[in-house]
């Protein structure tokens, strides 16, 4: 005879009869949701590593003639794997190093809110270092090129967030256009008041036209080849000493606005050369590696004078603040500090460098 029970009364809380998971079972849980996890983080696609010395590989997804002189290339830049890049402001930059060895730096001139592009844009100079004629024959769309940054030392302050001026005025004097344009942007979304002048040899060689078109007469033209090389002061226009100004072009423009420039306005610049060399001195500087000895003349940079013997010296902004030029220098045997080729010499000391 089949013996049998009474039925159960209440169901039990669990295996255990009490709220307790199974030990084995939540020891196996962990160890699944730790793998899934970590195959969530290995394919996401929104992250781009950077390779060991900091700088990550990006491919140029687009590339556009952006002059009608057909000088200035504008490149599109992403990463290999579509994903996001760290967010910039206007006046930013990015270290290109070049399939060649060179490194050179160029301002973001694209929307700052695209996170997944970078557009730079560069003008081709013949008789240049080399570094414009490496991108515009090299770097085709599919093209790979290393890229540190972004980087800031060109910033935009804006009215009652970080200056006290009550406009903004932006003189830009040809591929100096590129840092300028973000900002041109931005001032405008934000309503601010603003205006721009914009100058170069003719309209032909001033890349993005087609854009500050947009915005009307807030932007104005001046080109050599139609009214001659304009002054500082029409190149300033209403600018009080309330003003403040945001300037990127060549050393001479950029000092000739310094000079005109009504007292209190504040004065942002960007040069795209390096700036003047003024009463300098003659100087040796020996090469430890191979006891070469170089003179630098007074006129001429130890960056300069050295790449004569040594072509390959990595350089980029040639001002002295991206560090990419210096080296060690060296005194009985032992390092002490470093020396920025591009502008930093001595009062006609000879100096070791660890090159």
């Amino acid at each position: 005879m089949t013996p049998t029970y009474p039925a159960p009364t209440s169901v039990p809380g669990d295996l255990w009869g009490k709220r307790q998971r199974d030990p084995l079972l939540r020891a196996v849980a962990g160890v699944t949701t730790a793998y899934m996890r970590s195959l969530r983080l290995l394919y996401r696609t929104d992250l781009t590593p950077p390779v060991s010395d900091g700088s990550r590989r990006m491919l140029v997804c687009e590339r556009r003639v952006v002059a009608h002189d057909e000088n200035v290339v504008s490149l599109t830049l992403a990463a290999p794997n579509g994903g996001e890049l760290d967010r910039w402001r206007p006046g930013a930059h990015l270290d290109l190093e070049l399939p060649s060895g060179r490194r050179r730096q160029y301002s973001l001139c694209g929307d700052p809110a695209d996170g997944r592009a970078y557009t730079i844009a560069v003008r081709r100079i013949p008789d240049g270092s080399g570094g414009s004629l490496e991108v515009h024959d090299t770097l085709h769309p599919g093209a790979s090129v290393k890229v540190r940054g972004p980087y800031n030392a060109f910033p935009l302050a804006l009215p009652g967030h970080g200056s006290t001026a009550d406009g903004l005025h932006f003189v830009a004097g040809g591929i100096g256009i590129t840092p300028i344009l973000p900002m041109v942007r931005l001032a405008h979304r934000l309503d601010l008041d603003w205006s721009m002048a914009y100058t170069g040899r003719n309209r032909e060689s001033l890349p993005f036209l087609d854009q500050l078109a947009e915005f009307g007469d807030r932007v104005t033209v001046h080109t050599d080849d139609d009214g001659g090389i304009p002054t500082a002061a029409e190149l300033l226009g209403v600018v009080t000493d309330t003003s403040a100004v945001y300037c990127c072009g060549p050393i001479p423009m950029i000092e000739a606005i310094d000079d005109a420039l009504p007292p209190g306005a504040e004065f942002h610049y960007e040069r795209f050369s390096p700036p003047p060399i003024v009463d300098g001195r003659p100087f040796e500087a020996e090469l430890a590696r191979t006891g070469e000895v170089v003179v630098v003349p007074a006129d001429r940079t130890a960056l300069d004078a050295i790449s004569d013997v040594r072509p390959g010296l990595a350089f980029s902004c040639r001002q002295g603040f991206c560090g990419t030029c210096a080296v060690r220098v060296e005194h009985e045997g032992r390092t002490s500090g470093q020396m920025l080729l591009c502008v930093e010499r001595t009062q006609g000391e000879r100096v070791v460098l660890d090159i």
